[in-house]
Parts: C-alpha cells; structure tokens; sequence
C-alpha cells in the first residue's frame, strides 16, 4: 500500500479555473505536509485510465482537483479496478466546475484551502454508487450522484454551448431545449411497477443537488441503500418558469405532474425512433435500454 495520494487535476474543469488555481492549490498541500503525486487528465475520460494505472500501483488515496465531471471518471477508474482493498480506498475532492453539485451535498467549501483543511483530516462517509448496464453493448457505468434519461440528457447534450454561465448553464439550456424537444416512448419498471408512455424525464438519485444546484429528488439518502426516483411525463414550458424556486428549493418534487419513488433497482426499455440520451452524474453516456442496480457503501468519500 501507498501512502502517497494521486492528485488528478483536470486542467480544462470551470472554464479553465482548475489550471489558473493549480499552483495555488499546489502550494497548500505542500504547506499541509501531504505527500503527493500529481497527473493532469489530457482528454475526456483520461482520469479512468490514470485511476487504473494508480490502483495497480498500490494507491489508496486519491484528491480529486476538478468538477462532478472528474469525480465521475476517477470513481469509475476505481470501481472498474475490481480492487480487493476497495474499503481502503477513499476520495478528496477540491471542487472546480460548473455545477459542482456532489460537493454541495456534503457542505464541501469551493474554497481551496478550506477543501484541503478537510482532506487532511480523512473523515469519511461510505456512499451508495449506482451501476448502469446499457443493454446494447453490456457496457457498465457507475454513478455518484444523479442519473437519467430523457430530457436531462437532452439538455446536457445542449449545455456545453452555456457553460461559460456557470451554474446557470443548466437552467438556461434547460429553457431553451423544452420547445425542440421530442418525448420517447419509455417502459420503466421498478420495485412491482410497470410505468409506461410517452415521458419527459426520469431520474435517479443518490444525492440532492444537480443541472447547478437544482433538487429534482424528493428524499434522497446516499447511504439507505435506495434510489430516489422522479418519474415525470409531462411539464409545460409555463409550469417550469412559474416553478424556478421550486427547481432550486425541492418543492417541485411536490408538483401533481411529478411521481416519485425509492427502488434499488429499476430496468428502463426505449420505444420509437427517438434517440434518448442517458446521462450520469452530468455525462453523457449512452443511449437506448438499461438495468439500474445500487451497490449499497461502495466508495469512501471524505467529507466535513
């Protein structure tokens, strides 16, 4: 085992914010005494293929130094390692991104310093992880936060074109994908349900906030073991605009046009010709059927 922690940066994570901070955020974990290797992800995904490399290696501390984006990739690197020693891993995030959503969960600070103030101490919390299989190619995903499919992805299939507003960015193309958007036809079934037509958006939740700080979940609990599910077939552009508070504060999840549930599992099959984009943790990842399992405590993520 390896002392030492691997600090991933992703240079490119906020607009850039990550590589400006870089050597200021270099300096802090040098003035903390943390001993330290540092790789910069070069392109998309990069941070599963270093994580890999790391965990061969005999790594077992990891700082995540971009936005929900790298965390996604670098805890997918891990789970996709099958590491024996897997409850010794754990994860530190100093959060620079666009919508920096997991952290907010926690109350992890987007200061710098304050972030590494509370990786030094390793606290840890044991998080549920959500396991996707898309049917078309067995391909497996994991996800630490929020998934779904329908106009989520849609609209983060749009949002790179926004992204220099921030948080914002998933608001305002949100807005501006409900009009061009066409709803597929889904079967989804959970738990002894079978819900079936024609569906704006379903998620699937862990965590609390995503799309920059919105709460499109009603009662999600990272470590119960269960999925908090949004099941929505329908919402004008009109109800979306007079509900903007609600999108931020929870209280959308109370709207008549908006089911929820909790599951562990959940298999969801396309209809039509529609393309549906599947998303995870803000990722695009796929498209068409797929199986939703929960693996209950599965990381270690170090938190206040």
């Amino acid at each position: 085992m390896i002392e030492k922690w691997l600090v991933i940066v992703n240079p490119t994570a906020g607009n850039g914010a990550a590589k400006k901070k870089w050597s200021l955020i270099y300096n802090e974990l040098l003035l903390k005494n943390f001993n330290f290797k540092v790789v910069f992800t070069e392109y998309k995904k990069h941070s599963i293929e270093l994580v890999k490399t790391a965990v061969k290696e005999g790594f077992t501390k990891f700082i995540c130094v971009g936005g929900d984006g790298t965390l996604h990739h670098l805890m997918n690197g891990i789970l996709s390692s099958n590491p024996i020693n897997i409850s010794e891993l754990k994860i530190g995030i100093i959060a620079i991104g666009t919508g920096n959503d997991w952290v907010k969960n926690y109350n992890i600070p987007l200061n710098y310093k304050k972030a590494i103030q509370i990786i030094k101490a390793e606290n840890i919390i044991k998080q549920d992880i959500g396991r996707i299989t898309i049917a078309k190619n067995n391909e497996i995903v994991y996800f630490n936060n929020l998934a779904g499919i329908g106009f989520d992805g849609y609209v983060i299939n749009k949002v790179h074109k926004f992204k220099n507003l921030g948080f914002l960015a998933y608001l305002t193309g949100a807005i501006v994908s409900l009009t061009s958007y066409k709803k597929p036809e889904l079967k989804i079934t959970l738990n002894n349900t079978i819900l079936k037509g024609k569906t704006l958006m379903l998620l699937i939740g862990l965590c609390k906030f995503s799309g920059g700080g919105m709460q499109l979940t009603k009662d999600p609990n990272p470590t119960d073991g269960l999925f908090d599910i949004s099941y929505i077939q329908n919402i004008t552009l009109f109800t979306i605009l007079s509900n903007i508070r609600g999108l931020f504060n929870g209280n959308i999840t109370n709207h008549k046009l908006v089911n929820t549930y909790k599951t562990a599992k959940l298999k969801i099959e396309v209809g039509g010709n529609n393309k549906t984009f599947i998303q995870a943790d803000g990722e695009l990842i796929g498209s068409g059927d797929f199986l939703v399992t929960i693996l209950p405590k599965a990381i270690s993520f170090i938190v206040p």
